[in-house]
């Protein structure tokens, strides 16, 4: 028989005669496992053998005795074929293994194991693991040596339920200690590991802000040098480094009266294997309880042993194409790099996965909403032209490029997925209205959704004027036009809701009013979402279902930086209208100090003087007692009291009911109001043509994006229009920031600039879980966007159902990753 099957056969036997209590190894079975590997290898036993053993090898701690029986039955099932041929020899070996596992193991170890229970774990936000992945991978942290209970629950507060999650708890940061040198070529400031022996070490009392503490001081010679070290509160160091031990530190050269030491750095006995010295280390975020060598001890443990069996989704004709390491590899050097080069492998590899994966997921979305079928919309010769003649504008060329877009998607017998990205004031709106003039043409029914009510009943006043009042040939009635909201009577709503049952109601426009379950339409083939990031998938699902595969317009004002347009949006076509209205004067935008606050104030009451309006923004609704940033409420009390005594001001913000909200936005469109104090919720698409000046305390809390959007408030009209910020610190940076405000008026400009510094959580909106937790891919890098892009777009060329065999784990993988918290994706 060979060596390593009679050993286990040996354990098993032993095991069997004590009921299965896992004793027969001190510590546990499972401690066998990496030295039986490697014996198992020199026996040149199936690598699959090996992994099979070693997977049930791993299960039979946390297993109940009745369960162990059946683990040992599994593996001997796997080893009968093998059993052959004996040895004395082999049995003298067998004796000798036996013996020297429970010499390794402490004789008082009393191993704590939890039993795996059947209860569902929360979901976890590191649950990347490819579905095939070795089922040991679920078992819960316990059965690492160390995790106890306690240990096993501080792990939970930062996500980790499984040995499987260990694996995508990826570093913070590294250290470098990987630079070994000898003492006498240290230099002051350098982080690297020296090795020598421990001369003499002593511990002291000492004071330390007056409170008393403890200090350890030790002298390390190399032969070349002796270095001063020093462990601060850390006195059963000087136990376990006692003179004559050779030991590894790592840590940062310092300087104390004129000589080199270090403070508090890592070590490891020079025999051991080097976990916290002379390698590239990994620092790993941790939670209350948990320390850094801890943790970092069971990750290695746990990477060590699995990473090696987890199976690569990825085909292996993407990893040649782009030389990309494989999974294994990349999951044991993403922990514990061997060298800088082996990291940024590792790295750019596990980056590419979760961007393929995304790209994979939108491009199947747009794929499988381009394949139903939906109703032609076209307009004879002449007619659009006729209808855009009509118009009191001119049309700018991106306008018209958009209604080219818009057209071939309406006659292409496929659901229109477009979004239409505009910037403030770019002609959105009329786009879309002469999108609807083609469907309801026809007999069919649109329907505009908005974000808030004040939105809602702006572009029902301009498409009344669009499709009717400045229409001399108007294609519906003013009574087939209709605003239902939420204020909107019930028993407005109640007339409302029959007449688009029977048809009579061509044209809706509304909020979230339009998708509740009594609403129904006689032909919805026209959807129009603006701001479509302040809607969730759910609601634009909801009002997408009102119909039979409507084709779907979204709009936004948001400039979109191009990578995010390759991912978060990509499963929709983008049209860009990137042109201004000719006659539009750019807003002048200016930084002040804080102290200069009183020469805005003057700005403003001279364009009150020229019969202009103006907005004053604070980013808080109310100050906090020890808050000292500028907030609404308070604000529009002090400026309506000391500063501007004898104008109207009024004030608004999100904690105000809808209809007081919609009662002050009208008074302010009419005039009522000089001034209108309010937070950021005047951002989106209220027209004002009147207000000539956007004055925005505490700016350097916005983002460069929502800026834009503020300023987008103002130049409206005909009259020169003012941005001020004023930031509510002096920190240069962010006044440098604010700069790039001063600088453009191009959205897409700024977007991109707020992408780099801020991230993508502001143009994410709904759309935020998921993308927000990519932990390795950074949504700026276009150049990965588009490699990853290009391989998913070859993939669905070739294979766009999966259904190579070769493409079966990653159908798994893409289905699991959007699962879990990616599936806003429509």
């Amino acid at each position: 028989m060979l060596l390593p099957i009679n050993k286990l056969q040996k354990i098993f036997k032993l095991e069997s005669e004590r009921n299965y209590d896992n004793r027969a190894v001190l510590g546990g079975i499972d401690k066998i496992i990496p030295s039986w590997e490697s014996e198992a290898r020199e026996s040149h036993l199936a690598e699959d053998l090996i992994q099979q053993v070693a997977t049930h090898l791993y299960r039979y701690p946390q297993a109940d005795a009745q369960e162990r029986q059946k683990i040992i039955t599994e593996i001997n099932k796997l080893l009968d074929p093998l059993q052959g041929t004996n040895s004395a020899q082999g049995s003298m070996q067998d004796q000798k293994y036996a013996n020297s596992v429970q010499a390794e193991q402490p004789v008082n170890r009393q191993p704590t194991f939890e039993k795996k229970t059947t209860s569902q774990k929360p979901s976890s936000r590191f649950s990347k693991l490819p579905t095939e992945s070795p089922p040991g991978l679920d078992s819960p942290l316990t059965t690492l040596t160390g995790v106890g209970p306690g240990n096993a629950k501080r792990l939970k507060e930062i996500g980790l339920y499984t040995l499987g999650d260990l694996l995508y708890y990826f570093p913070r940061r590294y250290d470098d200690y990987s630079q070994l040198k000898t003492i006498n070529r240290l230099q002051y400031g350098e982080e690297l590991t020296v090795i020598g022996t421990i001369q003499n070490i002593s511990t002291r009392q000492i004071s330390i802000r007056g409170k008393p503490a403890q200090i350890t001081e030790a002298v390390l010679y190399d032969g070349t040098g002796f270095l001063r070290i020093n462990w601060f509160n850390q006195p059963w160091i000087e136990t376990r480094l006692p003179p004559k031990t050779q030991v590894s530190l790592s840590g940062k050269v310092e300087a104390y009266l004129g000589r080199l030491s270090m403070s508090n750095p890592d070590w490891e006995l020079l025999e051991a294997e080097h976990l916290h010295t002379n390698r590239i280390v990994p620092v790993y975020p941790l939670t209350a309880g948990i320390s850094q060598k801890w943790l970092r001890a069971r990750m290695f443990q746990a990477v060590r042993f699995w990473a090696p069996r987890i199976p690569d989704y990825l085909p292996e004709s993407v990893r040649q194409e782009t030389g990309l390491l494989d999974l294994p590899t990349a999951l044991l050097q993403i922990h514990m790099p061997d060298s800088m080069e082996q990291l940024h492998a590792a790295r750019a590899r596990l980056a590419f996965d979760e961007i393929f994966l995304l790209q994979l997921g939108v491009l199947g979305q747009k794929q499988s909403w381009q394949s139903a079928e939906a109703q032609v919309f076209t307009a004879p010769d002449g007619w659009l032209e006729q209808q855009i003649a009509h118009l009191p504008f001119a049309l700018t060329n991106a306008q018209r490029r958009a209604i080219e877009d818009i057209c071939a998607d309406l006659a292409s017998g496929h659901p229109m997925n477009r979004l239409l990205q505009g910037d403030v004031g770019s002609g959105k709106t009329v786009v879309a209205a002469l999108a609807a003039m083609i469907v309801i043409r026809q007999g069919a029914q649109a329907a505009f959704m908005a974000p808030t009510s004040i939105l809602a009943e702006q572009h029902y006043r301009s498409l009344s004027k669009l499709l009717i009042e400045q229409n001399p040939e108007p294609i519906i009635k003013p009574e087939q036009i209709c605003l239902m909201i939420g204020d909107t009577p019930e028993n407005e709503k109640q007339e409302i809701r029959a007449r688009l049952a029977d048809g009579q109601i061509k044209v809706v426009i509304g909020t979230h009013a339009l998708i509740e379950d009594p609403v129904t339409f006689q032909d919805l083939q026209f959807v129009v979402i603006d701001e479509q990031h302040r809607f969730g998938v759910a609601q634009r699902s909801a009002l997408r279902i009102k119909g039979k595969n409507p084709h779907l317009l979204v709009m936004t004002a948001t400039p979109i930086p191009r990578s995010l347009a390759l991912t978060v949006y990509g499963d929709l076509d983008l049209t860009v209208i990137d042109e201004m209205p000719a006659g539009r004067k750019p807003v002048e935008t200016y930084i002040l100090h804080p102290s200069e606050r009183e020469r805005a104030y003057h700005l403003i009451r001279s364009q009150i003087k020229l019969g202009q309006q103006a907005f004053i923004i604070y980013p808080l609704v109310n100050q906090g007692e020890t808050d000292e940033v500028k907030a609404a409420v308070q604000e529009h009390h002090y400026l309506q009291k000391e500063i501007f005594p004898d104008l109207k001001l009024g004030l608004l913000h999100g904690r105000l009911r809808q209809e007081e909200k919609d009662r002050t936005m009208s008074r302010f469109r009419k005039g009522d109001f000089h001034i209108l104090v309010s937070t950021s919720v005047v951002e989106v698409g209220v027209d004002v043509p009147n207000a000539t000046v956007m004055l925005i305390e505490g700016a350097n809390r916005f983002g460069l994006a929502q800026l834009h959007q503020l300023r987008g408030r103002v130049g409206r009209g005909q009259e020169h229009s003012y941005c001020l910020l004023i930031p509510d610190t002096e920190n240069s940076l962010d006044n440098e920031r604010l700069a790039v405000m001063a600088e453009t008026n191009d959205g897409f400009v700024l977007a991109e600039r707020d992408l780099e510094q801020r991230g993508p959580g502001e143009f994410l909106g709904t759309r935020q879980s998921g993308y927000s937790e990519l932990r390795m891919a950074n949504l700026t890098n276009i150049r990965l966007i588009e490699k990853a892009r290009q391989q998913a777009q070859a993939l669905f060329k070739t294979d766009p159902h999966f259904s190579d065999p070769k493409h079966y784990a990653l159908a798994k993988m893409v289905r699991r990753f959007w699962e879990g918290g990616r599936g806003d994706i429509s």
